[in-house]
């Protein structure tokens, strides 16, 4: 958030006031790939966006509702669950983290060495 000085109607100074700038939200199609690659693609994407982003992912994975849970608790992002009226078959919200523990490059559900 930053701090904002509110001007009134007739020029004065008001109170400081905090701004929330909006955030974006981000739609990753992981379309039919197993549990693997769609972490890689995930995992990937999310170091180029900025913390805070909430990134969409939408799959056919069967086991993603129990996968993503547990990468997000592994690496440190938030795992928000299903999107009600994400696009089919299936569509889950995770909120990146601003420090977030690298995974190993080959195993995206496994700690990266020394992380």
């Amino acid at each position: 958030m930053r701090s904002a000085r509110r001007v009134s109607a007739d020029g004065t100074a008001g109170p400081r006031v905090l701004v929330r700038s909006r955030l974006v939200t981000v739609h990753i199609d992981g379309g039919d790939l197993g549990c693997a690659r769609l972490l890689v693609l995930l995992r990937d994407r999310a170091r180029e966006l900025p913390a805070g982003t909430v990134v969409h992912l939408t799959t056919s994975d069967p086991v993603a509702p129990v996968d993503l849970p547990a990468w997000c608790r592994l690496t440190g992002h938030e795992y928000l669950g299903p999107v009600p009226d994400g696009p089919p078959p299936a569509t889950y919200a995770v909120r990146l983290a601003a420090d977030p523990r690298a995974t190993d490059p080959a195993r995206p559900w496994h700690l990266a060495p020394g992380a």
